[in-house]
C-alpha cells in the first residue's frame, strides 16, 4: 500500500508540476502578447524643431538653428511717428462718430459712422500695443515754445478737422450735420492716405510686417469708405 501510494503520489505531483509549468508558459506567452502593443505605443524622442526664414522675393528660404529665437525688427523713427500720429488722427474720427446718435436720424449715415467708429477704436488699441511692445510712448513729444499755450494749439495731422470745423459740426443738426460730417470725414480720410504715403516714401520705414499690413489696410479701407461717402453726397445732396 505504501509503495502504491508513493507511486501514485509521485505521478500526481509530476502531472501537477507539468500542468503548473504549462500554465506558467501559457501565462508568459499571453503576457508577452499583451505587452507588444504597449511597447509599440511608447513615444520616441521629440522631433527636432526646424526654424525656417523666408528669403527675399526670388530668393530661397534658409534653415536656422533650433535655438533661434524671434526678435522684433529694428525700429524706424518714421514708423513710431506714423503710429503716434495715427492714434491722434483716429481719435478725432471716433469723436466725430460719437456725435451721430444725437445729431442725425439718417439710417445710412448712422450705419457708416458706427462702422468707422468701431474699426478705428480697435485700430487705436492695436497701435498702442505695437508702440508699447517696442518701448515707445503712445503720444509724440510735444515741442515746448516760450510763450505758447500748447493746450490752445492742438497738433493736427493731415486732414484732421480744425477746432473751428469741429465746433461747427457739433452745433449742426439734421441735414446740415450730415453734410458737414460727410465732407469732414472725407477730408479726414484723405489725410490718412497722405500719412500712409509719407510713411512708405520714407527710406527704411514701413519694413515691420505688422505695421506694413496695418498701413496698407488703412489705405485700402479708407479709400473704400471715401467712395461710399462721395456716393452718399451725390445721391442725396445736402
Amino acid at each position: 500500500m505504501k509503495s502504491f501510494y508513493s507511486k501514485g503520489q509521485r505521478r500526481f505531483q509530476s502531472e501537477r508540476g507539468g500542468a503548473w509549468r504549462s500554465g506558467l508558459v501559457g501565462a508568459s506567452t499571453l503576457a508577452g502578447l499583451f505587452s507588444l502593443p504597449v511597447c509599440a505605443q511608447q513615444p520616441g524622442p521629440p522631433p527636432t524643431s526646424i526654424v525656417v526664414q523666408p528669403g527675399a522675393p526670388g530668393q530661397p528660404t534658409s534653415i536656422l538653428p533650433p535655438s533661434t529665437r524671434a526678435t522684433l525688427p529694428p525700429g524706424s523713427s518714421a514708423d513710431v511717428q506714423f503710429m503716434q500720429g495715427m492714434i491722434m488722427h483716429h481719435a478725432q474720427a471716433v469723436e466725430m462718430t460719437a456725435l451721430i446718435a444725437s445729431h442725425t436720424t439718417t439710417k445710412e449715415l448712422r450705419s457708416l459712422a458706427a462702422r468707422i467708429g468701431h474699426s478705428q477704436s480697435e485700430e487705436i488699441k492695436f497701435m498702442k500695443r505695437w508702440l508699447t511692445a517696442r518701448g515707445d510712448p503712445v503720444s509724440p513729444a510735444m515741442p515746448e515754445m516760450p510763450g505758447m499755450d500748447m493746450s490752445m494749439q492742438p497738433m493736427l495731422m493731415p486732414g484732421m478737422l480744425t477746432p473751428v470745423q469741429m465746433k461747427a459740426l457739433k452745433r449742426a443738426k439734421g441735414a446740415e450735420f450730415d453734410r458737414l460730417f460727410l465732407t469732414g470725414m472725407i477730408q479726414h480720410h484723405n489725410g490718412a492716405l497722405i500719412m500712409v504715403k509719407d510713411l512708405f516714401d520714407t527710406a527704411g520705414a514701413g519694413q515691420d510686417a505688422e505695421l506694413f499690413n496695418f498701413a496698407t489696410d488703412v489705405d485700402s479701407g479708407q479709400r473704400a469708405e471715401i467712395r461710399i461717402m462721395q456716393t452718399m453726397l451725390r445721391e442725396k445732396p445736402l
